[in-house]
Parts: structure tokens; C-alpha cells; sequence
């Protein structure tokens, strides 16, 4: 482990990612317009960040359309795709500690979780999809003496991948590595609270060797960039991770433009549920924990919903409190530290409110509830945990998405099903129980995308990851991520 000063010394020398990348080129917003970039660490300015709009956005869809239809990366060679693809993650693990920097300034996450968990799973999902490209077949229909048929999956064209500030390197690359594994070009939209990894990637792409207009980064405000992108009629696909308001947005768009196909993923509202005869006491204290706190509570498949058997309630209520209370805020490029800050004021704000509203609605404070670090300038919140939340009360019902634990006991099996069901979304849950029968019963009743059994985010990119009900639908990571980015073709061939 480095030292803070270390950090501050690598935020002091590198050059700050503001430029957009289009066709190949480091270029100003057609406007010349910028946005200030504000670091969550102690809320100063850092730079200024190109501001595109439809004119750039225009520009890049153009040039990933002329890269797509000359075929310079989508009739390439599968070896030089390959070739090319392993450069990029061999060039993101030279320059990782610039991108943990990097992602640290932007969002406010600890440098250590930049270091060891996004900025590497970014590069393993690189190299996963690399790896995989050659091994994507197609299929030979039934025979016959007079006719042969197969299968062919083709790219789409232009992908538009719009992607959250919560994770933004390593969910932009959820989307990216598979869609240009199958030969698209791609058009990147980062968050605008977050726009220096996806930067740094379309810098590195070129240097990598990846041809002109393949990858595009288009920074810039959702109304504007993002809304023009979803509209532009050239664009096969959107592939979106973020709130529900926008993937509603982005299906209108689709509909009064194109009718380009759309990839949501949308958040959720995960329960954990611990039943009384939990295996492991004290490792599902600390998932409890963790899975509510981790990254902030900024993570999609947060435990925001704890359910727990009323037989052991209190006693394991105590065992997370005592994880929760050594859980503290602190500046995000300071190694030590575990829990940093939201992403914006905005967000800060939103997670204060709901606080606040769970108070008057009548749950029981149990940790924090309050802004935490002040005189630092910064978004920082304190890991805060409500008991007796009502299942209706609304900080069961809608996601928060920061550091705040709603906790709801239950009686019996059934109950905590219905509990875990009660809900708009499906993204994640969790259980914890010896019961094998009842692991099997609950997984297969529960309606979310993805569940965890004696264990929370017990899974990697060679499981698929995607949601239930309003938690969108499509599936980054896997090979099945791979299909989304293609279209099938049948030929059939007489024999004569």
C-alpha cells in the first residue's frame, strides 16, 4: 500500500483527461462550450471537460459509421482483433494506478477499491471478451438432401453505450469490450460527473491501435449528448446503466426515431435475508454491512434492504452494528480508507433527504444519519442504519442509492418471500440459510435477475448480470453479453 502522498503526487503531474475523442482526434466540443468537473474529495474544480452536443454527437456517429462500413475493424482479422483488444488491457494495466487516480478524483471512491477492484475488472472484462471473440459460433440447421442452412451473427453497426458514474470505467467496459468484440463501432457516453476514465480509454484505444472511429467518447450533459445519441437515426443500439427515469426516456427516443434496440439496466431495491438458521453468523453480519456500504452504497445491487428472521433479529442487528460503527468516511486518495465519497452535492443531498424522511416516517435510527467530514468541502455521508423500517414506508420501496440500511424482521420463510417480492424491481437479492431445500425454494421464487446464496455478489464476469421488472432487461458480462451486440441471420442454400 502507498501513501497519500503518493497520490497527490500522481493528481498533481498527470494531464486531466477534457478532450472528446472523435474519429480518431482529441478535439474541443464543436461549441467550444466546457463544464466544470467537480471532485466529490473536497468539492473543487479539477478542469473542464468538453460539453458535447447533437453536433458532436453527429460527428462521432458519423465517423463509427464510416468505420463500421469500411470494414477496417469489423472484417478485420479475428487474430488482429484479438491483437489489438490485448494491447488496450496491457495499455490500461501501464497506466492503472493513473486511471484509479483518475476514477478516485471524479466519483470520490477509495483509491485502494480504484486500484484492486475497478480498474482491474475493467481490464479482466477486456481480456475476457478479447478471449472470447474466436469462440462465437453459429449453427447448422437440420439437413436435408436438397437444402443446407446455418446461422450467421453479424454486428449491428453503431452501438451507443450510455454508462453510470457509479462504476465508470469498468461498466463502461462491460459494454464496450463485448460490443467491439463483435466488430461494432461504439459511440461512449460517460456520465458527466464522471467523464476522465472514459477519456483516458478512447486515448488508449488509439494507442492501442484500434482504427479511427471505432471508439468514440462524446462527454457532456444526459438532456443533450445523451438524448442526441438515443435520438440519432444511424444508431443500432443503446446500451444504458442507470436510473429509471432515463431508461424510460431512451425507450421513447427509440421509438420516435429508428426503433434501434435498447439494453437496460436499471437498479434495484435488493433485499438480503437472513434466516434464522444462517450458516455463518458473523460472515453475513459483514455482507450485510458491506453490501449496503461498499463504493458508498453507489452500486446498483446494494443490500439496501436488510430482512431478517425475527428469532435472531437483535443479536445480529448488534454483530452489523459493530461492523457499521468501524466503518468511517475518509479522503478517497488516503489508502486506508474503505468508505469515501458520493459522487456530487446533488447526491449527498438526495441520500440526506431520505434520511431525514425515513426519521418522520417512524423507523428507528440505529448509525449515522448525518453529513459526515464538513470542513473537508466534500460529499460525504455516514454509514446510517434504520430498524423497524415498515415494508411500505418508502425507504423500503425506492432506491436510495447511498450509505443508508433498511432493516425489516420477518417471521417465516414465506413472509420474507413475499417481503423480497414486494418491490418494482428484480435486480439482486441474497439469502443466508442452511436449509438447501429452502435455498433452492427461494432462488426460484424470488424474481431477480441475480441471487446469492450464503454469500452477497458472490459472482464474476463469467455469470450474466442484468435485471427483472423494472430493473431493465438485456445482460452485460458473459458470453451471453456478447449476442446482444449482434444480429442473427439464417441462409439457406438449394442444392441443385
Amino acid at each position: 500500500m502507498t501513501s497519500l502522498a503518493h497520490f497527490e503526487q500522481i493528481a498533481g503531474v498527470i494531464e486531466l483527461p477534457h478532450q472528446a475523442v472523435i474519429g480518431g482526434r482529441l478535439q474541443p466540443s464543436v461549441t467550444g462550450r466546457t463544464f466544470e468537473n467537480v471532485t466529490p474529495r473536497n468539492g473543487t474544480v479539477i478542469n473542464r471537460v468538453a460539453e458535447c452536443d447533437a453536433a458532436d454527437v453527429d460527428a462521432a456517429v458519423k465517423a463509427a459509421r464510416r468505420a463500421f462500413d469500411d470494414g477496417t475493424w469489423r472484417n478485420l482479422h479475428y487474430r488482429e482483433k484479438k491483437r489489438i483488444l490485448f494491447a488496450l488491457a496491457d495499455l490500461m494495466e501501464r497506466d492503472a494506478e493513473i486511471l484509479a487516480v483518475l476514477e478516485s478524483l471524479d466519483v470520490g471512491k477509495p483509491i485502494n477499491d480504484a486500484l484492486t477492484i475497478d480498474v482491474p475488472g475493467a481490464i479482466r472484462t477486456l481480456r475476457y471478451y478479447a478471449e472470447a471473440l474466436d469462440k462465437i459460433y453459429g449453427e447448422v440447421g437440420p439437413g436435408t438432401s436438397d437444402r443446407f442452412s446455418f446461422t450467421i451473427e453479424e454486428p449491428l453497426g453503431v452501438v451507443g453505450a450510455i454508462v453510470p458514474w457509479n462504476f465508470p470505467l469498468h461498466m463502461a467496459m462491460w459494454k464496450v469490450a463485448p460490443a467491439l468484440a463483435m466488430g461494432n463501432s461504439v459511440v461512449l457516453k460517460p456520465a458527466e460527473q464522471s467523464p476522465m476514465t472514459a477519456l483516458k480509454l478512447g486515448q488508449l484505444a488509439l494507442e492501442a491501435g484500434l482504427p479511427a472511429g471505432v471508439l468514440n467518447v462524446v462527454p457532456g450533459f444526459g438532456d443533450a449528448a445523451g438524448k442526441a445519441l438515443a435520438l440519432h437515426m444511424d444508431v443500432d443500439m443503446i446500451a444504458f446503466t442507470g436510473s429509471g427515469t432515463v431508461g424510460r426516456l431512451l425507450m421513447q427516443y427509440s421509438g420516435q426515431s429508428n426503433l434501434k434496440r435498447v439494453s437496460l439496466e436499471l437498479g434495484g431495491k435488493s433485499p438480503q435475508i437472513v434466516f434464522a438458521d444462517c450458516p455463518d453468523v458473523n460472515a453475513a453480519a459483514f455482507h450485510a454491512a458491506w453490501g449496503i456500504f461498499f463504493n458508498q452504497g453507489e452500486v446498483c445491487t446494494a443490500a439496501s434492504r436488510l430482512l431478517v428472521q425475527e428469532d435472531i433479529a437483535d443479536a445480529f442487528l448488534d454483530k452489523l452494528l459493530m461492523i457499521a460503527r468501524r466503518i468511517v468516511p475518509g479522503d478517497p486518495l488516503e489508502p486506508a480508507t474503505k468508505f469515501g465519497a458520493m459522487v456530487s452535492a446533488e447526491q449527498m443531498h438526495t441520500a440526506l433527504r431520505y434520511i431525514d424522511g425515513a426519521s418522520r416516517d417512524g423507523a428507528a435510527l440505529r448509525l449515522g444519519g448525518k453529513r459526515a467530514r464538513v470542513d473537508s468541502g466534500g460529499f460525504f455521508v455516514e454509514p446510517t442504519v434504520f430498524d423497524a423500517v415498515a415494508p411500505d414506508a418508502t425507504l423500503a420501496r425506492e432506491e436510495v442509492f447511498g450509505p443508508v440500511l433498511a432493516v425489516t424482521r420477518f417471521k417465516d420463510p414465506e413472509e420474507a418471500l413475499r417481503l423480497a417480492n414486494d418491490t418494482v424491481y428484480g435486480l439482486a437479492a441474497g439469502l443466508w440459510t442452511r436449509d438447501l431445500s429452502l435455498a433452492h425454494h427461494a432462488a426460484r421464487e424470488i424474481k431477480a435477475g441475480l441471487v446469492w446464496v450464503n454469500g452477497w455478489d458472490a459472482c464474476d464476469i463469467t455469470m450474466p448480470f442484468g435485471g427483472f421488472k423494472q430493473s431493465g432487461f438485456g445482460r452485460d458480462r458473459s458470453l451471453h453479453a456478447l449476442h446482444k451486440y449482434a444480429d442473427l441471420k439464417s441462409v439457406s442454400i438449394t442444392i441443385r
